[in-house]
């Protein structure tokens, strides 16, 4: 299925120019225990609905940011470069 992305510096193309890389996580806090990393690295929530996820413009400016999107319709709720520490 193809949709419309919008790059927050080259403005909207098809999703064919981008490069996803997968949903927004949460890092462990300090000293986190075998599970939490294990749950960090290997497993995501995977949800039917909205989902903040990390995409790059790969065939255009390069740059990373973050889209929500619906995965049930793939329709863009926003796109935003991420601030420090995301």
């Amino acid at each position: 299925m193809s949709f419309v992305l919008a790059c927050p510096h080259c403005g909207p193309r098809p999703v064919d120019e981008f490069a996803y890389s997968g949903e927004v996580t949460r890092r462990p806090q300090s000293s986190p225990t075998l599970r939490e990393l294990t749950d960090y690295v290997y497993f995501r929530d995977n949800v039917a609905g909205r989902q903040r996820e990390w995409w790059q413009h790969r065939q255009g400016c390069g740059e990373w940011f973050l889209a929500e999107r619906d995965t049930r319709t793939n329709e863009i709720i926003s796109v935003s470069l991420p601030k420090p520490g995301t």
